[in-house]
C-alpha cells in the first residue's frame, strides 16, 4: 500500500486545483469548457499513476533509455508544420491532439530524471575515465537543451539542466570534473562583468519593477490580488482580479487567486502541503541508497528537486520575487500535459516508497 499521509497530501492539492483552476477559468468563458478539459486531464493522470503504483520501477529503468530517445523524437515532430505542430506567441512546443495539446517540454523533465539515473548508475561500474562519462552527461543535456532552447522554453532548459546537476551531485559523480567547468565558467562571468560594469547594473536591476517592460502589470495584479484576500480571502469563485486585470490566471499565475479567494491560510496552506510532499520524497529517495536501491534513489532526488524548483519559482513569480517566466504550479495549474506528468512523476516517488518498505520487510523475514 502506498504512504496513506503523502497520497492524501497530494489528492487534496488535485482537488484544490481543480477548483481554483475552476473557478479562475470562468473569467475567460461563461461555460465549463475548461472545467470538462481539467477534470479529463486528472482523471488520465490517476489513471496514469494506478498504472504505475503496479509497475516495478525496474521496469521503469529498463525503457527509461527509449522512453528518452522518444521524447528527443516528440521535442523535434512540435516544429512540424500544422496541423500537427502547435505554435503561440512565437513558441513551438506543442503537438496538436486534437482535444488538447500535447507539451514533450513536460515529459523531458520526467524522461530525463529516469534515463540519468540509470546512467548514473551504470557509469559507476566504469570508473577507468571520468572526462569521457562528464562528456558523456554534458551531450545528453545538451541535446535536450538545444532541442528545448528552439522552442524558446528556457524555462524547461533550467528545469532539466539543473535537475540533472543536482543528480550528478547527489551521486557523487564527476564532482572533480563539474567543480573544474563550473569554476572556469564563474570565472568567465566575473572577468566579463568585470570588463563590462554595464552588465551589474543590469543584474542589479532585475528587482526593479520599472525595468520589468510589459511583466510589471501582471505581477502588480497578482500582489493586490493577494492583498485584497487578507487572511482568510475573498471566497471560492469571488475573486475579482481573474477577470481581465490577471493575466495567466489559470496557469502561472494560480497561486495568486488562491491568495485573492482563499487568502494567507489558503496560501499556507498550499506551502505546507508541497512542503510536506517534497519533505517526504527525500526521505524516500534517502531511504531507498540506504536499502542499496541506488536508480531508484537518483529518481526520487531528481522529481523532488525538479518539483521544488519549479514550485519555487512558481510562487516567487506571484509574490513578486521574480518575473513572470511561464512556470506552472504543480498539480494546481491549469493544463493537460503538466498535470498528467506531475501525477505520474508523484506515482513513481509512491511506488519507491512501497518497494523499499516491501523489500525491508521480507529482510527481516528471513533474518
Amino acid at each position: 500500500m502506498p504512504d496513506k499521509s503523502l497520497l492524501s497530501a497530494i489528492l487534496l492539492l488535485i482537488v484544490l486545483g481543480w477548483i481554483v483552476s475552476f473557478s479562475a477559468s470562468l473569467a475567460y468563458f461563461e461555460s465549463y469548457s475548461y472545467f470538462f478539459k481539467q477534470t479529463f486531464f486528472i482523471c488520465i493522470g490517476l489513471t496514469a499513476g494506478l498504472l504505475v503504483l503496479r509497475t516495478p520501477i525496474s521496469i521503469l529503468q529498463k525503457y527509461s533509455v527509449p522512453l528518452f530517445v522518444l521524447t528527443l523524437i516528440l521535442l523535434l515532430i512540435v516544429f512540424f508544420p500544422k496541423p500537427i505542430g502547435h505554435e503561440v506567441n512565437g513558441s513551438a512546443r506543442w503537438i496538436n491532439l486534437v482535444y488538447f495539446k500535447f507539451q514533450p517540454s513536460e515529459l523531458m523533465k520526467l524522461s530525463m530524471i529516469l534515463f540519468m539515473a540509470g546512467f548514473l548508475v551504470r557509469q559507476e561500474k566504469d570508473v577507468r575515465s571520468p572526462w569521457m562519462g562528464f562528456i558523456k552527461t554534458l551531450l545528453i543535456v545538451g541535446c535536450a537543451d538545444i532541442l528545448l532552447l528552439l522552442e524558446t522554453d528556457i524555462g524547461a532548459t533550467l528545469i532539466v539542466s539543473l535537475s540533472a546537476i543536482a543528480m550528478l551531485f547527489a551521486a557523487g559523480s564527476y564532482l572533480k570534473q563539474l567543480g573544474i567547468v563550473v569554476t572556469l565558467f564563474a570565472s568567465t562571468i566575473a572577468i566579463l562583468i568585470t570588463f563590462l560594469p554595464n552588465r551589474i547594473k543590469r543584474l542589479a536591476s532585475f528587482w526593479q519593477s520599472e525595468s520589468w517592460g510589459a511583466d510589471v502589470y501582471q505581477t502588480q495584479q497578482a500582489l493586490i490580488g493577494i492583498a485584497r484576500g487578507d487572511w482568510f480571502g475573498t471566497g471560492l469563485g469571488a475573486g475579482v482580479q481573474k477577470y481581465g486585470l490577471l493575466p495567466e490566471r489559470h496557469t502561472d499565475m494560480i497561486f495568486s487567486v488562491i491568495g485573492e479567494e482563499l487568502g494567507i491560510v489558503g496560501m499556507l496552506f498550499v506551502l505546507l502541503s508541497f512542503a510536506f510532499i517534497l519533505t517526504k520524497g527525500f526521505n524516500i529517495a534517502q531511504a531507498a541508497l540506504k536499502k542499496g536501491r541506488k536508480y531508484s534513489s537518483y529518481v526520487a532526488f531528481g522529481i523532488c528537486t525538479w518539483l521544488a524548483m519549479q514550485i519555487t519559482v512558481n510562487i516567487g513569480m506571484n509574490l513578486g520575487l521574480l518575473p513572470p517566466k511561464g512556470f506552472t504550479l504543480p498539480l494546481i495549474s491549469y493544463g493537460g500535459t503538466s498535470m498528467i506528468i506531475a501525477i505520474i512523476s508523484l506515482a513513481i516517488i509512491l511506488r519507491i516508497d512501497m518497494e523499499s518498505k516491501t523489500h525491508y520487510s521480507k529482510q527481516r523475514k528471513y533474518v
